[in-house]
């Protein structure tokens, strides 16, 4: 009498790639989380008024009644750190899309009609892209002034030719395949050879983009917040309370600088790590 075996079942173990992307999007969610959920927390009482100062205490280390300790000029820092999270997705938000709204066409456009007009606008993003982020960004909000619009109007500038030159070269490389070569010669109109074909092609890779340059973002309003160039200062945002921790710190007083700190960079790493996930995931369809 013969036994077969029956084949063992295979553990599915995620992918690296997979276990960054999830890793991510866990940091990011709860982040957003925070941020939706920050003035209901203040109105159950939970949390104190962020732009409230406190008459007292005033520099009082982290223990069970302020959990990350207050500030010189009596803010709650726990609260400010979290409401600040507010302020940075609605920045990051905007300036994004604003810079995706804005790239994405010109990058079809761009490829598809080639000529003086790729070469003016390829150009012209080229200068722009030369130029460093944090210090683009730095001029525009002189320009411009401090706001939440205005804050993602400076941030967004230097996005731009990112989301342009990513969907200008993969247009370039697509225009020229049979399918689009059948839409033309059946009598589609360039807008619906770029809409309705083009598109979905090139659109693939943004989300990456979109993530990555999202992470930056965070990086670059903090340093226009810790120059006094981004938000107003009665809005709670990381750059500016780590620069109102600036006098504290030679004094001992670590805790007004360590939390927005490991807040900021805390979004940074969640939104890379969601990135580099999405990135290694489009690399391997692409393959497939």
């Amino acid at each position: 009498m013969t036994t077969t075996k029956l084949p063992l079942k295979r553990s599915f173990r995620p992918s690296l790639s997979m276990q960054l992307m999830f890793a991510g999007a866990i940091i990011t969610i709860s982040f957003i989380l925070i941020a939706v959920f920050a003035p209901v927390f203040q109105s159950w009482g939970w949390l104190q008024n962020p732009t409230e100062s406190l008459s007292n205490p005033i520099h009082q280390a982290p223990g069970k009644d302020y959990w990350f300790g207050t500030t010189r000029q009596g803010y709650d820092v726990f609260s400010r750190t979290l409401f600040a999270s507010q302020a940075a997705l609605k920045v990051v938000l905007l300036a994004t899309t604003l810079s995706l709204i804005i790239g994405v066409p010109l990058g079809l456009i761009s490829g598809y009609l080639g000529g003086k007009i790729d070469k003016m606008l390829l150009f012209l993003m080229d200068t722009v892209y030369t130029l460093p982020g944090l210090l683009l960004s730095v001029t525009l909000a002189f320009v411009v002034g401090k706001g939440v619009l205005n804050a993602a109007i400076a941030l967004s500038i230097s996005y731009v030719p990112q989301y342009y030159r990513v969907v200008r070269n993969h247009t370039t490389s697509v225009k020229t395949e049979l399918f689009i070569e059948a839409a033309k010669a059946m009598g589609a109109s360039p807008t619906r050879v770029l809409s309705r074909y083009l598109f979905g092609h090139v659109i693939q890779s943004v989300p990456v983009l979109f993530t990555l340059n999202a992470a930056d973002a965070i990086l670059v309003l903090g340093g226009l917040g810790f120059l006094g160039l981004g938000l107003p200062e009665e809005v709670p945002e990381w750059g500016h309370d780590l620069h109102l921790a600036l006098d504290a710190l030679p004094t001992g007083i670590w805790w007004t600088a360590l939390f927005p700190g490991l807040a900021m960079t805390g979004m940074v790493i969640g939104l890379s790590l969601l990135g580099e996930g999405l990135s290694e995931v489009f690399r391997g369809r692409g393959r497939g």
